[in-house]
């Protein structure tokens, strides 16, 4: 039959006189307004769609007295008989191994949660106040999630806020103060988190250093390794009873591809080497990508340990030379963001990354997301156990 209809710009578009519906349960099924027929199959492609069960956020289904359904967007005031849901309709699978990629390195984050409704879900996300961590609270934020900011600048966490209530006044947003370089901090945060007495579906590990001189942060360690790393791991493990009651709940470790030039290995690995006390020999450069290493071997663990529970964990690649305030360190590597600036996505592409992993993840296995939403696998698996049992918080806990 498809071959008679005429051609179109997209396989999904419909020929004359056929109307695409839904049914209540996410079923798409085609309306024939000539042969007053319905059938499942799209009369042009021959593929059978379903939608998922939740209307996008703002969206409310009402009945009218005679049993018609309309839809009701609160959020730009309109009224419509077309279910939104239809927007968002995906292909049904022969099996479970059937995968095709719905978005790349040019979806934004608001696109990769468009139709989504995050509401009565919570998320934290470090480092937020401007970056990739940025746009991520604030694509969380439009889609009904109450976002905690968690940032070391109140003045700059409260523009940020501000920011995004200009665009979505009804968003629900907190600041709640955190200094990764400081692990009592960190203890301090989650203590108040706790406090506010709300769930954690979503925590979002993005806050991070680049290029910094050696320096020691008050708990005696090289400041990348705990910025980078050991702040956030400490954050999880404070955060674990919460994350486990509130199951079903996602982890997402910002790393960088930049973890495969880390010259850490099962034979020479320990705390001086991670965590150098000294300045000696210290290349800022290899602290930041032996510490990217440590986030993705640490979220490898913690999926391990946690996806019984209810708790997935994966780890993510924002993208190479992202122009954000990384660089903001050392003038050499502004300069070097900057020549590279017109080449490079903008930050609502590149978070787009952790907005991917929060919405559509299902696998149970770690693993990292390259340019253009790949997945891959990251590095030798067996090296967490190492990195646990030899210097992972020995005075703070197992």
């Amino acid at each position: 039959m498809a071959s008679f209809l005429p051609e179109t710009d997209s396989e999904d578009e419909l020929p004359p006189g056929w109307e695409e519906r839904v049914t209540l349960d996410g079923k798409v099924f085609y309306a024939n307004h000539e042969t007053k027929s319905t059938q499942w199959m799209h009369p042009s492609s021959g593929k059978k769609k379903k939608v998922s069960g939740e209307l996008p956020y703002g969206w409310e289904r009402q009945v009218t007295d005679d049993g018609h359904v309309f839809y009701i967007d609160h959020v730009n005031q309109k009224t419509t008989y077309t279910d939104p849901r239809l927007a968002f309709s995906v292909e049904e699978k022969d099996s479970v191994d059937d995968f095709r990629q719905r978005f790349d390195g040019s979806s934004t984050a608001l696109q990769v949660l468009h139709g989504r409704d995050l509401s009565g879900k919570v998320a934290i996300v470090t480092g937020s106040n401007s970056g990739i961590g940025f746009e991520t609270a604030r694509s969380f934020a439009f889609h009904g999630a109450e976002v905690v900011l968690a940032c070391r600048s109140e003045v700059k966490a409260q523009q940020a806020i501000e920011e995004i209530k200009k665009e979505r006044p009804q968003a629900k947003l907190h600041y709640l103060h955190l200094d990764l370089a400081s692990l009592q901090s960190v203890q301090v945060f989650s203590q108040q988190f706790q406090f506010l007495g709300l769930p954690l579906h979503i925590l979002i590990l993005n806050a991070g250093v680049f290029s910094l001189p050696h320096s020691l942060t008050e708990d005696g360690l090289e400041t990348t390794f705990q910025v980078n790393y050991l702040g956030h791991f400490y954050l999880v493990q404070l955060l674990e009873p919460i994350l486990v009651k509130s199951a079903p709940a996602k982890v997402v470790v910002l790393s960088s591809e930049s973890h495969r030039f880390s010259l850490l290995s099962k034979d020479k690995l320990s705390e001086e080497r991670l965590s150098p006390s000294i300045s000696t020999n210290f290349v800022s450069m290899i602290a930041y990508n032996n510490s990217k290493l440590c986030n993705i071997l640490f979220s490898n663990e913690l999926n391990r340990r946690l996806l019984s529970k209810g708790v997935l964990s994966n780890a993510v690649h924002p993208g190479n030379l992202v122009c954000s305030n990384l660089s903001r360190n050392w003038w050499c590597y502004r300069l070097l963001f900057t020549l590279v600036r017109p080449f490079t996505k903008s930050l609502f592409f590149f978070s787009n990354r952790l907005q991917l992993l929060v919405s559509t993840v299902q696998q149970h296995q770690s693993w990292m997301m390259l340019e253009g939403c790949i997945l891959t696998t990251a590095v030798d698996a067996s090296l967490p156990k190492v990195l646990k049992t030899q210097i992972l918080l020995k005075n703070y806990g197992p």
